[in-house]
């Protein structure tokens, strides 16, 4: 069964066609990532995922919900690009908040629980407004993931976080059971996170597999990065 699923989308901003007839699954329990240039409609695509935009043309499911049904956002978490979490509340109330929207119980065990597991607690008292950069990412992806949810989207999770944070936050998602789409421009990320990519230029997939069959399509000892540059490039 497939737990994402896009069928010849097409979303337009005015006379701009940033997806055209995209279309790709994901199997309950894949680990894909979203991978594309800047500018290839990696964004549009998870937000069109998530129910915040609506597609011009085409179907889209989660789990075989409409994505902006209250099924889709119950076993859904969605982290966008540029995430903000509430700015006047603490980083405790932030997480109480989401916890009750979310019908979770023994809210604080499970608050305690996340601000241990993302080195939040000793900021647990303090507004997100006032956090750095990185710390408001760990408390977005903690808000994200801390019901568990079956379908998770990630929008360039690794941002603003420092190496040692990175390697936490990569070790917290590998240790969960849930379908994982993740977009990226950066291949190490996809690399460290998921075992298939879906690779979009220009609003349509170019290629989708696994990453070892991305490895082979290149020569002998030639990076990755170095494959997946040349497809991208030829593609334009």
């Amino acid at each position: 069964m497939d737990c994402i699923t896009l069928t010849n989308v097409v979303k337009r901003y005015g006379s701009f066609e940033a997806l055209r007839n995209l279309s790709f699954s994901v199997p309950c329990g894949g680990r894909y990532a979203l991978l594309g240039p800047n500018g290839a409609g990696k964004s549009t695509t998870m937000k069109i995922l998530a129910g915040l935009l609506k597609p011009d043309l085409g179907t889209v499911s989660i789990a075989g919900y409409p994505p902006d049904s209250k099924e889709a956002k119950a076993i859904m978490g969605y982290l966008p690009e540029d995430p903000l979490p509430y700015r006047n509340l603490t980083v405790r109330e932030n997480l109480e908040y989401i916890a009750a929207l979310r019908g979770i119980k023994n809210t604080k065990e499970k608050v305690d629980e996340l601000m241990y597991a993302f080195d939040l607690t000793q900021y647990e008292k303090i507004a997100a407004g006032k956090l750095s950069r990185g710390n408001q990412q760990k408390l977005s992806i903690a808000l994200a993931i801390m019901h568990n949810p079956q379908v998770v989207l990630l929008d360039e999770p690794l941002n603003y976080l420092d190496i040692p944070t990175q390697e936490k936050v990569i070790s917290i998602l590998k240790n969960m059971n849930s379908t994982f789409l993740v977009s990226t421009h950066i291949m190490s990320i996809a690399m460290r996170l998921t075992d298939h990519v879906i690779m979009i230029v220009n609003g349509s997939v170019l290629w989708a597999g696994s990453i070892q069959d991305l490895k082979a399509m290149g020569k002998e000892d030639e990076p990755i990065e170095s494959v997946v540059a040349r497809m991208m490039t030829n593609a334009r």
